[in-house]
């Protein structure tokens, strides 16, 4: 065996790689040829020809983008809360960061996967993961709203999540860090982690009509660590394919004690056969705790509940599960090509490409082609389940998709490229440079039984001299390139938010015309609503206020409130009253420790805000929504407690006239 040495130096040698690789390549001035502009060119009143979801890392959102452009098109806020919206500070949104930890503000979103129907992206739906406090969302993709969270219990990280089924029958989501099941004694020695840490996947069923998510089940797993995943498609499907990693069950110093062995595993999931056990009763039932929270675009409203059990399958007992397939060093990507015949790895510190083929894998099963078992998972001969092998593609491969012509392109994050290859050959067909050390990238449909062979956009970690410099932080990088051609050009360069992880691409028809324009206000069913100006109304109950407020352009309703006193919580229940596209109102008042209201058309949102002091306060629209937006603001009166100044409200009929600052006081 090798000594901590040897590995220590080897990885330093490939950090070594990775810095000169990532260096600004000699050919980067020219790299970008004469026509690229008009390739990405959108004249002005024109759309994008595709939507392009993009993770927003540690900013726990989701960006939008238009391609071929690279427009910033939406910020979509989902595990993090948002001043620019109000989302996770109003009243209707906070309970959508409840978690059984409390309201979590901030979250760490990876990956990104839209709803299919028969393999094909259908645009309803885009779930995002939570890697921090693990969390699986789906996003409505008619309001852009984020419509549902569910946490996962039994989980230590979510970064191997949320990939789907052909037809969305599940959100399948592997844990990153394995930990002790929730319902066993967590206070053991962490050099314990062989005996008492496990690995859970977690399969997250999915409302064929509403989309509702509920988990399923989960299977109980070695204690290694889950990377990535993707299902199968036409021939595999009812499998599951996930990278693993550490299966030297290290704890400690992971760099060079997860990094021994020269192949680590994929992990086969036979998810029909896990339905089939579940069906029959081999299901356990397990006490855990986890939140699951759920928006409704009638009350415009969230509700959150604590769930209490789930049902736990142990891949250790019902053997026929899971299967674990060598794989070259460290994988992290696991992709299946479109007719799903093909498993690519993508082992990041390997200098190969293994293609495993999915009859193989079945033809080891049932010939019992083991190389023995890892913690009571049969372990496929490599040899029995590999097609072949793309030689010498580059340094650091990670993540492949496929352009539906027979060919892949694998991103190397150490050599900064992507690199073109046939399926069936496994020759390279074509390299480009990146600018620099490409993470993940996306083909339009790319996971899918139908790619759209025309672009693929490229994720970068580092950007160095790509853009003007902004100190130490620098711009987080895209990069589009034709791929039309045999050649991969690359066209355009445009920056992203947080940090870009796995995306997705649709073609815009696909969603555009399911956009919801504005909220009806006769089904606004908002227990605050204010469905006109002649329904608005103030209520005292106790030291609660309640403010039913409309807007519309270009004046609030109430525009002066007197009469709150100093204790008082006082609640703004603003309704946008306009039925008209594209007019969001905003509501702030001064010294509000939350952020501000955006309220759409239709909707009903609620700031509370609590008076720190006497004296009078404005309030405002902070969207600039006509020419009058200045003029759309009032004021609140706060009295000291035990005031005896009568709650009132009025809009444009509370004229000045003579009252002396202290009157009504006692």
């Amino acid at each position: 065996m090798k000594s901590i040495k040897q590995y220590a130096f080897a990885v330093a040698a490939l950090a070594l790689i990775a810095g000169m690789q990532s260096c600004k390549p000699k050919s980067a001035g020219s790299a970008v040829s004469g026509d690229a502009a008009a390739k990405v060119y959108v004249a002005p009143g024109k759309y994008d020809e595709f939507y392009n979801f993009v993770s927003g890392g540690f900013s726990g959102q989701m960006s939008v983008y238009g391609i071929p452009s690279g427009r910033l098109l939406k910020v979509v806020p989902i595990f993090s809360v948002n001043p620019e919206n109000g989302y996770g500070y109003s009243e209707e949104t906070k309970p959508m960061l409840n978690t059984s930890h409390g309201f979590i503000p901030w979250d760490d979103q990876h990956h990104l996967d839209l709803s299919q129907t028969d393999g094909n992206i259908d645009g309803r739906w885009i779930f995002a993961n939570a890697n921090n406090t693990p969390r699986v969302a789906r996003v409505d993709l008619s309001t852009f709203h984020t419509a549902e969270i569910i946490e996962l219990p039994n989980s230590g990280g979510n970064h191997s999540s949320p990939f789907i089924t052909e037809n969305t029958e599940y959100v399948v989501a592997g844990t990153r860090f394995s930990v002790p099941p929730d319902d066993k004694n967590g206070d053991v020695p962490i050099n314990t982690y062989k005996q008492n840490f496990k690995g859970t996947i977690s399969f997250i069923s999915v409302g064929k009509e509403d989309g509702k998510m509920d988990i399923a089940f989960q299977l109980q797993c070695p204690g290694v660590n889950f990377d990535l995943s993707h299902a199968g498609k036409g021939k595999s499907h009812g499998w599951f394919f996930f990278s693993c990693y550490n299966t030297e069950q290290a704890n400690t110093l992971l760099e060079v004690n997860a990094s021994k062995r020269d192949k680590d595993f994929i992990m086969a999931v036979n998810w029909k056969k896990a339905e089939e056990y579940l069906k029959a009763g081999k299901g356990k039932k397990q006490a855990v705790k986890y939140a699951h929270n759920v928006y409704n675009e009638k009350t415009h409203t969230a509700t959150s509940e604590i769930r209490t059990e789930v049902t736990v399958l142990d891949t250790k007992e019902l053997k026929d599960i899971c299967y674990f397939i060598p794989c070259p060093k460290s994988p992290h990507g696991c992709d299946v090509d479109p007719t799903g015949e093909y498993i690519v790895g993508s082992g990041k510190l390997a200098a190969l490409i293994p293609v495993f083929s999915f009859d193989k894998i079945q033809k080891a099963i049932a010939d019992k082609a083991y190389e023995g078992d890892y913690d009571g998972i049969p372990v496929i001969k490599y040899e029995a389940a590999l097609y072949g092998e793309v030689k010498k593609p580059g340094l650091g491969p990670l993540h492949t998709e496929f352009d539906g012509k027979g060919n892949a392109i694998t991103s190397f994050f150490v050599s900064s490229e992507i690199v073109k290859w046939n399926i069936k050959d496994l020759k390279v067909l074509d390299r480009a440079p990146t600018y620099y050390s490409v993470g993940h990238l996306c083909i339009p449909g790319g996971d899918t039984k139908t790619p759209n062979a025309k672009y693929v956009i490229a994720y970068n970690k580092i950007t160095k001299d790509r853009y003007l410099p902004t100190g130490p932080e620098l711009a987080q990088s895209a990069q589009l390139y034709d791929i039309s051609g045999d050649k991969m050009q690359l066209i355009l360069d445009f920056p992203t938010i947080g940090e870009p992880h796995y995306a997705q691409a649709v073609a815009a028809s696909v969603i555009r015309d399911r956009s919801v324009k504005f909220f009806k206000i006769e089904d606004n069913a908002n227990a605050f609503v204010s469905k006109g100006e002649g329904t608005t109304k103030v209520i005292r109950t106790g030291s609660k206020v309640d403010v039913y407020m409309t807007a519309i352009r270009s004046h609030l309703t109430p525009d002066n409130i007197e009469g709150i006193r100093m204790g008082d919580d006082v609640y703004f229940h603003v309704t946008n009253i306009e039925q008209d596209w594209d007019v969001p109102h905003g509501f702030a008042i001064k010294g509000a420790t939350t952020g501000e209201l955006l309220i759409m058309p239709g909707e009903t949102a609620t700031l509370k805000w609590t008076p720190d002091r006497v004296g009078i306060f404005p309030f405002y629209c902070t969207d600039f929504c006509s020419a009058l937006h200045q003029e759309m603001s009032g004021y609140a009166r706060v009295s000291p407690a035990g005031s005896t100044v009568p709650l009132t409200f009025s809009t444009g009929t509370n004229q000045p006239k003579a009252d002396s600052t202290a009157a009504g006081t006692k």
